[in-house]
């Protein structure tokens, strides 16, 4: 069978020579424990995903989008002492983006979306040096998580490993799903400091001192049903941005 030809990983040197492509997308995980019950390429599966259906839809609405390899490494500075949770500083990470985005200046891919699907990576400061350095490469990024309203799907979506997170991988990859019995529940002890629980002030979080199973959020309610309904809404905005952009000149981005 025939590799998919927006994804650059099964497509061949004769598709992409001969595709002029309208827009880069490079989805960006983490590798870390996710309760006891889903793996640790969470993140990862979840962008492959998402960044997969969202290409092919636009593809099939005329948009040349290439789906560069997944980064399976995030930024973990606050698990260094959970086992095989695997940190890429974001100094690392804005080489490697710099790299990326090197190329596709040299070789004049227009535009790159960098789909972000980890709490813990963070890109914006990142993008605005880049696209002062690259200014021929239109730069931006999104939470693919966000791209749908997870409440009008989930009844706790929760934060990590919960719910909405639990749903999506018995839709991506049940076989890699334990049962939810053996899932700890995610329980979650907050900031004592009053302006940090609020939310409107922030720091990092020593992730073994707020959770005992490394989850934050309960997935008892999760079903591979609500999985498929939520990243069929996620695929269907995103792919609706990327058939935007391509359309959209990116010297002519303001009405």
């Amino acid at each position: 069978m025939p590799g998919r030809p927006y994804v650059l990983a099964e497509a061949t040197w004769k598709t992409v020579r001969e595709t002029p492509y309208d827009v880069a997308v490079l989805p960006w995980g983490a590798t870390e424990a996710h309760n006891y019950h889903l793996p640790y390429g969470t993140d990862t599966y979840q962008c492959d995903y998402v960044a997969a259906e969202a290409a092919r839809r636009a593809w099939e609405a005329g948009a040349r989008v290439i789906v560069l390899p997944t980064v399976p490494f995030g930024v973990n500075t606050g698990q260094l002492d959970i086992k095989l949770d695997i940190n890429m500083n974001p100094s690392t990470q804005a080489a490697i983006l710099r790299d990326v985005v090197d190329v596709l200046a040299r070789q004049q891919i227009p535009r790159l979306v960098v789909m972000n699907g980890h709490g813990g990576n963070h890109f914006r400061q990142m993008l605005r040096e880049l696209q002062a350095a690259f200014p021929s490469v239109f730069l931006c990024t999104l939470n693919w998580y966000e791209a749908a309203d997870v409440h009008a799907f989930f009844d706790e979506p929760g934060d990590h490993a919960g719910e909405m997170e639990t749903s999506a991988m018995m839709h991506i990859a049940p076989d890699l799903v334990r049962p939810l019995e053996e899932a700890g529940d995610g329980a979650a002890r907050s900031f004592r400091v009053y302006g940090l629980r609020q939310g409107w002030v922030w720091a990092q979080r020593a992730w073994s001192q707020v959770t005992q199973d490394t989850g934050v959020g309960n997935p008892a309610l999760a079903s591979a049903d609500k999985g498929r309904r939520f990243l069929d809404a996620v695929a269907t905005e995103i792919s609706r941005f990327l058939v935007d952009l391509a359309r959209t000149d990116p010297a002519d981005l303001y009405g």
